[in-house]
């Protein structure tokens, strides 16, 4: 069962029982601390680095992210509309042409219509997915010989990497994994894939006083990094040799993800070290397609960039296989394990292991961050959600007051309370309410609701600045279109965030104390 998908739910922090009078007053607040400015939101540290490492202009760079923001969600109608018919979708070189691979001519049309290019193949991808399964499945027996194996869409096979000389072990090993020689091709490369166990990536942190690794990206009460960097109750210090925090969960070989529970004396934040004096921001974790550019950041090469390869890559580490990985051709040394992975402003992942360096080229693979998410049960932090220094004292502009008339509340619901805000979400997105601001109360029971627009997913939070920043004390999942969210809470500021986690669209939030 999805444990974010329940019913309606009321939720009452620790602090219930507290019973002052409460009043909703005027809105007082600032703007939530922003990235600086970037051309089309996008960060300019990430144009400088695709230019650098693509050889494109600033302007090329821009338009190629803008193409592939369109690419990620007409691949994902496609692959719902095309079914069984589907083969795979990759963008051409330059980045300007989305292909999509079908199985049968009758399915050509409908990819013309979506703007991308029909590709016919012979085999769809669930075909391919269920070769590299039997791969995987014999991913015990394979030679230290053979580096790995992958889908490759564009040309509608699994491909088995072994390294030089060793072609004969590869056919071997694709013929333990009973598959022929029908969809599987060997090919050879220099690539011997470990994991980057001495490293610091977007911000460097110690494991039990002795190895090093990097963050990943921030998620509420904590942070997600690369599974071999520790194991559930290794303690971590920060990059200032500061108490940080514990392992929580992490899971390697099979998987390569860790989580971290930090203490109080850490706020994760919405960014990701750029390595050059500033930071790029984090605005969501759409997944990014086969072919897109990509950049990766550690602290050993700083920021790079290339494009992904493939998804759903097997690497044969000598601790172990390794499935679900992504692979690309950007380049890593030791010292960037575990760092942060972003196409644009997209969260992609965190890093796993890789082979080769930055003087001569290589190969890195990153597991993914939604898997990681969805795993775990965590939410992204993002950059909207970056906080003023401390809560003003009062003043500011001004909301509404309770008084004034609430905004209609979505059809068929009964989502209502003193102070109404309508907005527009969708997966993968988050809106901080009322208006990107906060409000305060005395203490006492605070009430909300949202009216989700039908068949999405949201959850709702409720967060209270405290700590330096705004941290999430109760929350909610919607079911049957309603997310319904009750907390006891002391004095301070607060505000609302509605996090989407599928489909899109209209949502009234509703709101009150007492």
């Amino acid at each position: 069962m999805d444990r974010r998908r329940m019913t309606a739910i009321g939720v009452v922090v620790a602090a219930a029982g507290l019973t002052a009078a409460v009043t909703l007053p005027s809105f007082a607040g600032e703007e939530p601390r922003r990235a600086a400015p970037a051309a089309d939101g996008i960060a300019p540290e990430v144009l400088d680095a695709l230019g650098r490492d693509l050889s494109i202009t600033r302007d090329q760079a821009v338009r190629r992210l803008k193409t592939e923001r369109w690419a990620a969600g007409t691949v994902t109608k496609l692959r719902t509309e095309l079914g069984a018919d589907y083969g795979g979708s990759w963008l051409s070189d330059d980045g300007a042409t989305l292909n999509v691979a079908v199985a049968d001519p009758a399915a050509e049309a409908r990819v013309k219509a979506a703007g991308a290019v029909p590709k016919r193949v012979a085999r769809p991808v669930a075909e391919l997915d269920a070769v590299k399964s039997r791969l995987d499945a014999a991913g015990a027996d394979a030679s230290p010989d053979i580096a790995g194996w992958y889908v490759d869409v564009a040309s509608n096979s699994v491909v088995v990497v072994a390294r030089p000389g060793a072609e004969a072990a590869g056919r071997r090993f694709a013929a333990v994994g009973g598959t022929g020689a029908g969809p599987v091709r060997v090919r050879t490369a220099d690539e011997a894939p470990r994991p980057l166990f001495d490293v610091r990536g977007g911000d460097a942190f110690f494991i039990n006083n002795a190895g090093r690794c990097s963050v990943g990206f921030s998620v509420v009460g904590g942070f997600v990094t690369a599974g071999h960097c520790g194991r559930p109750g290794d303690r971590t210090d920060g990059s200032n040799r500061v108490a940080q925090g514990t392992f929580s969960a992490s899971s390697f070989p099979g998987d390569d993800w860790g989580v971290v529970k930090v203490n109080g004396d850490w706020t994760p934040q919405g960014v990701v070290n750029d390595f050059n004096g500033g930071t790029v921001p984090v605005n969501g974790s759409t997944e990014a397609p086969v072919g897109a550019s990509i950049c990766r950041s550690g602290s050993t090469t700083g920021t790079r960039c290339g494009v992904v390869q493939a998804k759903n890559a097997t690497v044969n580490y000598p601790e172990g296989t390794v499935t679900g990985l992504t692979r690309t051709d950007v380049c890593a040394e030791p010292g960037d394990s575990g760092g942060s992975w972003l196409s644009g402003d997209q969260a992609q992942g965190v890093t796993s292991g890789g082979s080769g360096d930055c003087t001569r080229g290589g190969v890195t693979f990153f597991q993914p961050v939604n898997e990681i998410l969805q795993r775990n049960n965590l939410t992204l932090v993002t950059a909207g959600q970056q906080a003023p220094a401390e809560p003003p004292a009062g003043g500011g502009e001004t909301a509404p007051p309770a008084s004034a008339p609430p905004a209609p509340p979505a059809a068929d619901t009964e989502c209502a309370g003193q102070v109404s805000r309508t907005g527009r979400i969708a997966a993968g997105r988050a809106q901080v309410q009322p208006d990107g601001r906060f409000f305060r109360v005395a203490g006492g029971a605070q009430e909300a609701c949202v009216a989700a627009p039908e068949g999405a997913r949201v959850v709702l939070e409720l967060q209270r600045f405290t700590g330096g920043t705004f941290r999430t004390v109760a929350r909610a999942d919607n079911a049957d279109g309603m997310a319904k969210l009750t907390a006891d809470t002391p004095a301070g500021a607060y505000r609302y965030r509605v996090v989407g986690l599928a489909g899109s669209g209209e949502y009234t939030l509703a709101f009150s104390a007492r």
